[in-house]
């Protein structure tokens, strides 16, 4: 089975500036359509969003999606019609899996801007009741390792209680796997490719580089890591991404080979 590194560079992702909001679409979103980066595999969503103090998304309905966030700066406040309000900080996940329908407001807290990365995945059943999850990974949690946050509610270690605290995993009803490191340079990490679904498919992960060290719209820059998938090398920087191929049971390598330390997000798609 061939595997191999197909970049998505920050450059080329969707791009939308409201004023109050800041956003790059990975994949197909709003009115950013027709790039050919519709979706891969049940992931439908990964934005990296700065909303500015004082504004946010107003409240809005969803359905039959798992959506969660990923708070990397400021604060963010989250209210729903299952009656959670929550101020989340740097560290924190949020999970709303909608089911048969939500309604929901995301708003920048207090004087800063909030930096955040939104992400949707299909849930494998649908009709399921909304459920609100959050959970808390600090920075020396994530130094130097890949620390799972989010997983497949039927997954080995993940729990169903909204109120653990031994930092397991949020669940999701979809076969989505997302790990973060906070890497230090000079340092790489591995990570084994699960085995998928479909015997017929490879093994598939995303990888996003977070964009840490500010806004930017034109060619990455800032931290950097070198991605290694077999014979196949790509080095990615802030905002870039990768759609990554492999072969269940090998590795993928990810080493920081820039100055400063990387904040990286890893997603196994479609994984037993």
């Amino acid at each position: 089975m061939v595997m191999k590194i197909v970049p998505r560079f920050s450059q080329d992702r969707g791009h939308a500036d409201h004023g109050w909001l800041h956003s790059f679409h990975t994949f197909s979103f709003a009115s950013y359509h027709g790039s050919g980066h519709d979706a891969f595999g049940s992931l439908r969503v990964i934005n990296e969003d700065r909303v500015e103090s004082g504004t946010g998304f107003g409240t809005h309905p969803h359905r039959e999606f798992e959506i969660f966030s990923y708070v990397v700066a400021g604060e963010l406040e989250h209210r729903d019609s299952m009656g959670n309000i929550e101020v989340l900080k740097r560290g924190d996940l949020q999970m709303t899996s909608a089911g048969t329908g939500i309604r929901h407001s995301e708003k920048a807290y207090g004087p800063n801007q909030v930096h955040f990365l939104q992400i949707w995945s299909v849930p494998d059943t649908k009709g399921l009741p909304p459920k609100y999850y959050t959970r808390h990974f600090s920075d020396d949690e994530k130094k130097d390792t890949w620390v799972r946050i989010v997983a497949p509610s039927r997954a080995t270690g993940v729990s169903d209680n909204r109120e653990v605290t031994d930092h397991s995993p949020a669940p999701v009803h979809s076969p989505v796997t997302l790990f973060a490191t906070l890497l230090s340079p000079s340092v790489s990490i591995p990570h084994t490719f699960p085995k998928p679904i479909s015997a017929a498919s490879p093994a598939k992960s995303y990888i996003h580089v977070v964009q840490t060290s500010g806004y930017n719209t034109g060619k990455a820059s800032g931290a950097t890591v070198k991605v290694t998938v077999g014979d196949e090398v790509v080095e990615l920087k802030e905002g870039d991404g990768a759609y990554i191929m492999g072969e269940s049971g090998k590795e993928m390598n990810v080493e920081n080979v820039g100055d400063r330390v990387v904040e990286v997000l890893l997603f196994d798609v479609d994984a037993e």
